[in-house]
């Protein structure tokens, strides 16, 4: 009601705050997901797998869109980022972007 709330998670936009000013439903390719966390794994001196790791981010997509209570949606106001070929620096541009539209428009 106060405004000024930043919320994550699977059903922010769709149970806990279905009225919220701005909603956006951040997404990328499975595919570039399980690069960047091969990627950071790795780094860290894990031994995984490319196909492993692009296995489990399907699964657990599949797993949370059917879940029963909750399941992960895009919201039908929702703005979508697909980020797959986006920076961390272009992604906050084009959030800082829109949050100004959505905010000061």
């Amino acid at each position: 009601r106060r405004r000024g709330v930043v919320m994550d998670g699977r059903d922010i936009g769709t149970v806990v705050f279905p009225d919220a000013e701005l909603k956006l439903f951040m997404t990328a390719d499975p595919a570039v997901r399980a690069r960047r966390r091969y990627d950071e794994l790795t780094a860290k001196g894990q031994q995984v797998t490319l196909e492993e790791i692009e296995r489990n981010v399907r699964e657990r997509d599949k797993a949370d869109m059917s879940r029963a209570i909750s399941p992960l949606r895009q919201a039908d106001d929702a703005i979508v980022l697909d980020n797959s070929r986006m920076t961390v620096d272009e992604q906050m541009e084009w959030f800082v972007r829109l949050f100004d539209e959505t905010t000061k428009g």
